[in-house]
This record gives C-alpha cells, structure tokens and sequence, in this order.
C-alpha cells in the first residue's frame, strides 16, 4: 500500500507536484496517467526518497520510504531502463544489486529467466537495445521479490510479444495481491491493463477512480437504443436529464444517463425497446477530454503550405 497525503515538490518558480493526494491498494494494477510536465515522474522519485518535498508525506506499507531496513524486499522500481554500469554483465548488475540488499545469489538466475535473459546473461549491458535494458531493468525490480512494484514506461522499447509479456506479468502481480503503480503515454496498452487510473495535470490530482468510472466521465460515452417509439422515449430521457439524439437510420444515442438508466425509463414508460448498448469511448478520448486544460507543451498544427520533413527541391547541399 503507498499513501500520499498533501504532496508538494517545487523547483525554483516550478510547482511540479501540488498538493497531491492519493493512496495505491494492493491487489490491482493502478495506472498513473498525466501529460507531459504533469509530476509523474517526480512523484515516483519522491516516493522513492531520490527527491524531498516541500510538504506532504509519502509511506510504502505505513513506513517512510528511508526507513526500511531492506527496501528492495519491500519495493521494487523502474524509473530509467538505462541507468546501468555499461561495463557490467546483466548478471553481474543484478548480482550486485542482490548482494547490497542480503538477497540470495540464486535469485540472479531465476529473475534473469523471468524475463528472458539468460541467453545473454554475462554480455555487457553496454550493448543492449533498449528493449533488452528494460528486460534487465524489470529484472531488478523483481529481485527482492517485492510486494510493491513500480514501473515508469515500462514498454518503451519492448516488441509485440514483450508488450504482452509485461502486460500479463503486471496482471499476475497484482493477482497475487501486490501493488503495482505504472506510468505509461501509451493509452491502449494502459486501457489493456489497469484497472485503476491516478491521472494528473500540471501536479494536481484529475482523477483517483476506476478505468470504467474514468471512461464514463467522457462525452464519448453514450448508449445506443432502437426502438418502435422513438419520440416517446426522448421524451421521456429529457424529463430525465438526459440527451437523446437520432442516427440516421433511426437509432437513438444517448447521452447523460447510463444503460440501465435508460433500460428503467422505457420499462416505466411501458417502451418497447429492441437494442441497448453501452457506447464507450475509448480511453485515449476519455484522456485527451479531460486533461485538454491541462497540457503544458501544446504542438501547433503546420499549414498545409509548410513542410514538415527535408526539402526533394534544390541542390541537395
């Protein structure tokens, strides 16, 4: 369990976290979401003791992070895949990991096979793509068999069959009851994953619910009714609160009030009702929705007359 309570971190003029507050339950994987600039990052630094805050408080398991005797026993993070001695062997990184924590030498082997290192275990890591330093980077977080996990990016540079890895790794985790905490920009594979969402913007809180609850807060969610009487039935929604505009081919789409919502109103209202279908959105929409005021570094859209990649004109010089 991590809890933070009124966290605040500034730099110079720079207010990166702001009074942030929230708590990671075991037993799920909880997604930490945020643009660019929003505090992810320095939130997981000052989790891990690397920064101090300002103000707040921060405890992994009821205890401060500098006080546990053994942490990589108790936490176990990735934040910079290459953060590694080049000259060093996969093993031998992991090997002094494990001898500075009192881990066992035999859980060298059985974390660099967890991730599919053994091949190349004594080659220097100097030489790995980042992919493959992100494998060995996963590999120390697991070897002191933590009951917290924290990842930052942890598929950047991984392949197809290494995303499905992590994927399922970080769902095995939190099955067997541990806490794991991962930052990710990739919307897809996070709504493949988490099943709770921390989201923040410019170091404050947006969100602390689940992927369901966070997806429905968005415009893009809708419900889809066909029905013989679609007039009585808009009626009906609007006393309602509700929203209901016609397709085309005559479906009606709702906004405003959930599926059974709507499946009670026509009920009440004696409604046939042949089709009820929840219409998600996805949750790069849901994201992009409700954090558009917090963006900190905003791309201008070039005109069409402006290029965007090298000249195919001149002399080529």
């Amino acid at each position: 369990m991590i809890e933070v309570r009124g966290l605040t971190k500034r730099y110079g003029d720079k207010v990166a976290v702001d009074g942030l507050s929230f708590g990671i339950e075991p037993g799920k994987v909880t997604g930490f979401l945020g643009p660019n600039g929003a505090g992810k990052t320095t939130t997981m630094r000052l989790i891990l003791g690397l920064d101090y805050p300002d103000a707040g408080s921060i405890t992994v398991g009821g205890k401060r992070y500098r006080d546990l005797a053994y942490p990589m026993r108790e936490v176990g993070a990735l934040l910079d895949a290459k953060s590694v001695h080049g000259g060093r062997s996969a093993y031998n990184h992991l090997l002094c990991l494990a001898q500075t924590n009192n881990l066992p030498k035999r859980r060298v082997a059985e974390v660099l096979e967890l991730v599919g290192m053994s091949a190349v275990a004594r080659k220097r890591s100097k030489g790995f793509s980042l992919g493959m330093s992100q494998r060995l980077g996963i590999a120390a977080t697991l070897l002191g068999d933590p009951r917290v996990v924290m990842f930052d990016e942890p598929v950047n540079g991984l392949d197809p069959e290494g995303i499905l890895w992590i994927r399922n790794l970080m769902k095995t985790l939190a099955a067997d009851g541990r806490t794991v905490f991962v930052s990710s920009h990739l919307m897809s594979e996070m709504e493949n994953t988490a099943d709770h969402l921390i989201v923040v913007g410019r170091g404050k809180l947006i969100a602390d619910c689940t992927m369901a609850e966070f997806i429905a807060r968005s415009s893009g969610a809708a419900v889809k009714v066909r029905t013989p009487s679609p007039d009585a039935l808009v009626l009906a929604i609007a006393a309602k609160g509700g929203q209901a505009s016609a397709d085309a081919d005559g479906t009606l789409v709702v906004r405003g009030l959930a599926t059974d919502q709507v499946g009670d109103i026509a009920f009440e209202q004696g409604i046939r009702v042949h089709e009820l279908t929840m219409m998600r959105a996805s949750l790069e929409e849901a994201f992009m929705e409700l954090t558009g005021d917090s963006v900190e570094y905003r791309a201008g859209i070039p005109a069409a007359s402006v290029p965007v990649g090298p000249s195919t004109s001149g002399s080529g010089v």
